[in-house]
């Protein structure tokens, strides 16, 4: 019995295996970058969005302190985050807000050669809110920031593997 289940459960497997292999399907590979060392500037020294950008390109380049040492350098144009109050009651208390993660950037040669022309990204959440769950709502705007700005990172990472270097 033991055998026959350890022949179906091969038999399946090895079957799933020609199947996935057939449509085409791989495994998303890391990305690709048509250059060595980069250079990011125009952020704030303490931007999130240039923290996350240095760690998820430490892994595949070398990001260097001075423009004129890289083969591309990522300019910030734009950095911030907002938040504004999309609802109100008609007591003047805040029901919606609207978060948003503005980023605006271009890529470049040392030489000011472009290679990516300003590229914004723009993105808008809504969160409820009330005023009895405060610090819960304030968890919550800081992970749907979070996650806007894994987005942000995600885009400009593809557009980065993307340069005609």
């Amino acid at each position: 019995m033991r055998r026959r289940t350890a022949l179906l459960t091969t038999l399946a497997a090895t079957a799933a295996t020609a199947l996935t292999a057939g449509c085409g399907f791989q495994l998303a590979a890391p990305p690709s970058y048509p250059f060595r060392r980069i250079a990011l500037t125009g952020f704030a020294p303490d931007s999130p969005l240039a923290a996350d950008l240095r760690r998820a390109l430490a892994r595949h380049v070398v990001i260097v302190p001075v423009p004129a040492e890289a083969d591309v350098v990522l300019q910030a144009l734009v950095d911030k985050r907002e938040r504004s109050a999309a609802a109100t009651t008609a007591a003047g208390q805040v029901r919606e807000l609207q978060l948003r993660l503005l980023a605006t950037v271009r890529a470049d040669t040392p030489t000011g050669r472009a290679l990516m022309p300003p590229v914004a990204l723009r993105l808008v959440r809504e969160l409820s809110t009330t005023e009895s769950a405060t610090l819960a709502k304030t968890a919550e705007e800081a992970e749907i920031f979070r996650e806007m700005q894994d987005d942000v990172v995600a885009q400009l990472l593809r557009r980065l593997a993307a340069l005609p270097v």
